[in-house]
């Protein structure tokens, strides 16, 4: 299923569990932590995490000496790294991008609408190397989509089916739209509220059916412009 995957590093234990918590709320998100700058290297180059969120002073190796470590990884070279910290002023700000993050969440923050300020961080921090990620996953998606759509027609199947595809259009629907393909994410909507329908009864195979084709086309099609526009990208 379609999720942006959030890395988390912190070496206090309180902060760590109020992050997973604001975070893992929202379906968008999947979200792992580390204890420290080592942790995080090992579980960053493992896990290809769509961002890391680091704190700033931890004991050992802190946020700078960590986001330097991932930097000489090729593995996380290009992965968006935001401080949270609370020395967020101008001057701090600046320094800590010019050490190569991509931006500040203050400390404390709050935990209702960190998942915003999250979001916000993944617009500003250039989507180039996420958004060719999403791609492949949104591929995986509509494979196991079009796995679903094979068991709508069967009674004892269709049940599991229908739940699959409402949650992988929830997913893509809140997804796609950060990265620019509004038609995958306006389809992806649609067909979830037809698999909603159809689980309380109101609608025939037929009707999701020709929803969930209509998301399959559109996930074909952005994969068409992501892949024409890396072409041009490359002959410039």
């Amino acid at each position: 299923m379609t999720v942006l995957r959030i890395l988390h590093v912190d070496d206090e234990p309180d902060i760590r569990e109020v992050v997973q918590l604001s975070l893992g709320l929202d379906p968008v998100f999947s979200v792992r932590s580390c204890a420290s700058g080592n942790d995080a290297l090992v579980e960053a180059a493992e896990w290809s995490p769509d961002m890391i969120l680091c704190d700033v002073m931890m004991p050992v190796m802190d946020g700078p000496a960590t986001l330097a470590r991932l930097r000489e990884n090729p593995r996380t070279a290009h992965t968006p790294v935001v401080f949270m910290t609370a020395r967020a002023q101008t001057r701090e700000i600046e320094h800590f991008k010019s050490l190569g993050a991509n931006g500040v969440i203050s400390k404390p923050f709050d935990p209702m609408t960190l998942a915003d300020s999250v979001r916000c961080q993944m617009r500003s921090a250039g989507l180039a190397a996420m958004r060719g990620r999403f791609v492949g996953r949104m591929r995986a998606d509509a494979a196991k989509l079009t796995e679903s759509r094979e068991k709508l027609r069967n009674q004892e199947t269709a049940p599991r089916a229908l739940e699959q595809i409402k949650s992988f259009a929830h997913a893509l629907a809140g997804t796609a739209g950060l990265f620019s393909f509004d038609e995958v994410s306006r389809a992806a909507s649609v067909l979830e509220m037809a698999a909603i329908d159809r689980l309380a009864g109101s609608h025939g195979p037929e009707a999701i059916e020709g929803d969930l084709d209509a998301l399959l086309d559109c996930i074909e099609h952005a994969e068409s412009l992501s892949a024409a526009r890396n072409g041009t990208l490359l002959r410039n």
